[in-house]
C-alpha cells in the first residue's frame, strides 16, 4: 500500500505538494467531489476538489472527506485557514494541485501511480492484454465528465468502457454489446456530420438529443500526431459547460500515448502470428509447431483469400488493416491470418471458421474472397494455391462473386488449366475454327458463339438458342451456313470433341 506522501513524491513536485499532512495509513482509490456533492467517500480515497473555487466550499468538502486520505485543491485554497483547520480537524491531509494541471491529467497520473503500486496478482485479466489501462482511462474520464464513456477506436470498434452505463440509452447499450457501433446508430451520427467533425479536427463535438430518443453526446477526438486514432464518447443529459467539456478533451491526450501503445503491441503480435501463418501457408519449417503456437486446432481448415476491391492503393492498404482487425476480433473460432502481396490469407477450421467467415464477409460492397478445399494442417499449402488461383478468377470475372469455395467453382478450374494449356501448346491455330473466326471478323456473324453453344447443350437446341438469345430456327440455320462455310463433319464425335477443347480454350482462357 502507497501513503499519501509517496503518491505525492511519485506524482512529482511540479504538480503536486503535500500542504498538510493527515492520519490516513495508506491510499485506495481516486474520486472526484465537487461542491454540494454527496457521493460516498472512501477509506483511504484521494479526493479532488474538481471545480471547487471558494473557500466556504472547500472546507465543506473538507469536513465531509473525514476518513479521506487526502483532498486535492487547487491555489490558494489549501493555505486558507479555515480549510486547513477543517482538514486538522478530521484528519484529512490537504495537497495543492499546480493551478496550470489539468484535472483530467491529475487524475489519469494518480491512478496511473495506483494501479503501479498496485500487487501484480491483483491485476485486471481483460479479454485482450493491456485493454485494463484503458478501461480505468475510460473510469477517470467517464469521473471528469461526470458521465458513461466509451473509448473507441477508428473503425468505431469500442475498446473500453466506464461503470454506469445503465444510465444510457439503447443505442449505447447495443454498442456495448456488439463491441463496436451498429450500422443503423453509425449512419444516424454520420447524417449529423459527427465523422466529418471527427476527421477534421474538432475539441469536442456536442450533439443534441435526436428524435428517436438517443440521448445527446459529448464526442472526444483522440490524435497523436494530426492521425485520428479514435474516439471517446460520453452520453450526457443536455448541454455542458466549457470547463467540463475542456477538462473532458484533456484526458484525450493520455488516452492517445495508451492507444498508442496497444497499436505497438497488436502490431508486434500479428507480425510475429503472420510469420506463423506463412510457416503454415507455405508449407515450411515444422508446420505442427506454428500450428500450436497459433492454437490451431488438428482438424480440417481452409485456406480463404481475400482482396480489397477499391482502385486507391492507399485506400486499400488502409481497408485491409480493418479488415484484419475485424476478422481477428471474432469470426467464429479466432482465424490465424496474414497478408502477402497486397491479399489477405485466413486459415480457418472447415465445420465452423469458415461459414462464419463467410457470412460476415459477403455483401455488396464486400471484399472478393476464395476459399481453398479443407485440408489437414500439414497440407495448407495446396488449400493456398487454389485459393489463389480462385481469386484470380474472381478478379477477372471468369467466377461469378464476390464470395466462392473450392466446391463452387472447380468446374472453371479444371477449364482454365486445360484452356490454358491448349492456348500454350497451340491446339486452337488449326481445323475449321480458323475460318469461322476469321468470317465473324470480316462480316460480323456469330459462328463461333453459335457453335460453342451448340456443342455445350448436346440434342438440346432450345437451350442452346436460350444462351444465344436468339430462335431455335436461327440456330439451325446458322449452323447449317457454318457446316457450308467452314466444310466441317459436325456428325463425326472426334470432330466436335476437338472443336469443342478448341472453344473451351477461347472462351476460359
Amino acid at each position: 500500500m502507497i501513503t499519501v506522501q509517496g503518491v505525492v513524491d511519485r506524482v512529482g513536485p511540479t504538480l503536486l505538494h503535500t500542504r498538510l499532512p493527515g492520519t490516513a495509513e495508506h491510499v485506495t482509490d481516486v474520486v472526484i467531489a465537487e461542491p454540494g456533492g454527496r457521493d460516498p467517500i472512501g477509506q483511504g480515497d484521494l479526493v479532488l476538489g474538481v471545480g471547487v473555487h471558494g473557500t466556504k466550499d472547500a472546507a465543506e468538502l473538507v469536513r465531509y472527506c473525514e476518513g479521506a486520505a487526502a483532498v486535492l485543491l487547487k491555489p490558494p485554497l489549501p493555505g486558507r485557514a479555515a480549510v486547513r483547520s477543517a482538514a486538522q480537524a478530521v484528519g484529512v491531509a490537504l495537497v495543492e494541485v499546480n493551478a496550470a494541471a489539468s484535472w483530467a491529467q491529475v487524475v489519469l497520473l494518480l491512478r496511473s501511480v495506483l494501479d503501479a503500486d498496485a500487487d501484480e496478482s491483483d491485476e485486471h485479466h481483460d479479454a485482450e492484454p493491456g485493454l485494463g489501462d484503458l478501461f480505468r482511462l475510460a473510469d477517470a474520464a467517464a469521473a471528469v465528465v461526470d458521465a458513461p464513456v466509451t473509448i473507441e477506436d477508428a473503425n468505431s470498434r469500442v475498446l473500453a468502457y466506464s461503470a454506469r452505463q445503465d444510465r444510457t440509452d439503447p443505442a449505447r447499450v447495443s454498442t456495448i454489446m456488439g463491441r463496436r457501433v451498429p450500422d443503423d446508430v453509425l449512419a444516424r451520427f454520420r447524417s449529423r456530420g459527427v465523422f466529418r467533425d471527427l476527421s477534421r479536427g474538432r475539441t469536442t463535438i456536442f450533439v443534441p438529443r435526436q428524435k428517436d430518443g438517443t440521448l445527446p453526446r459529448l464526442i472526444v477526438p483522440i490524435r497523436m500526431g494530426g492521425e485520428l486514432l479514435g474516439s471517446m464518447w460520453a452520453v450526457v443529459p443536455g448541454p455542458v459547460s466549457d470547463e467540463r467539456a475542456s477538462a473532458f478533451a484533456d484526458t484525450a491526450p493520455v488516452v492517445a500515448l495508451h492507444l498508442l501503445r496497444r497499436r505497438a503491441r497488436e502490431d508486434a503480435g500479428r507480425r510475429r502470428s503472420a510469420e506463423l501463418v506463412r510457416t503454415v501457408l507455405e508449407g515450411t519449417g515444422s508446420v505442427r509447431l506454428a500450428a500450436a503456437e497459433l492454437d490451431l486446432p488438428d482438424e480440417p481448415h481452409r485456406v480463404v483469400a481475400i482482396a480489397i476491391r477499391t482502385p486507391d492503393p492507399l485506400g486499400a492498404e488502409g481497408m485491409r488493416l480493418a479488415l484484419w482487425e475485424r476478422i481477428t476480433a471474432g469470426v467464429g473460432r479466432r482465424p490465424a491470418v496474414t497478408e502477402l502481396r497486397d491479399v489477405l490469407y485466413a486459415v480457418v477450421a472447415d465445420r465452423t471458421g469458415w461459414p462464419a467467415l463467410r457470412q460476415a464477409l459477403t455483401g455488396e460492397e464486400g471484399p472478393l474472397v476464395a476459399a481453398g478445399p479443407a485440408a489437414p494442417l500439414t497440407e495448407l499449402a495446396a488449400s493456398r494455391s487454389l485459393a489463389e488461383e480462385m481469386l484470380n478468377l474472381l478478379r477477372t470475372g471468369l467466377i461469378g462473386g464476390p464470395v466462392v469455395s473450392h466446391e463452387e467453382a472447380w468446374t472453371v478450374l479444371a477449364l482454365h488449366r486445360s484452356a490454358t494449356g491448349a492456348l500454350a501448346s497451340g491446339a486452337t491455330d488449326f481445323g475449321p475454327l480458323a475460318v469461322l473466326t476469321a468470317h465473324d471478323e470480316r462480316s460480323g456473324t456469330s459462328y463461333v458463339d453459335t457453335l460453342y453453344e451448340w456443342l455445350r447443350h448436346p440434342g438440346d437446341p432450345r437451350a442452346a438458342s436460350g444462351a444465344l438469345r436468339i430462335h431455335p430456327n436461327t440456330l439451325r440455320y446458322r449452323l447449317a451456313k457454318l457446316v457450308e462455310l467452314a466444310k466441317v463433319d459436325l456428325d463425326d464425335p472426334d470432330t466436335r470433341l476437338a472443336l469443342l477443347v478448341q472453344l473451351a480454350a477461347l472462351h476460359w482462357a
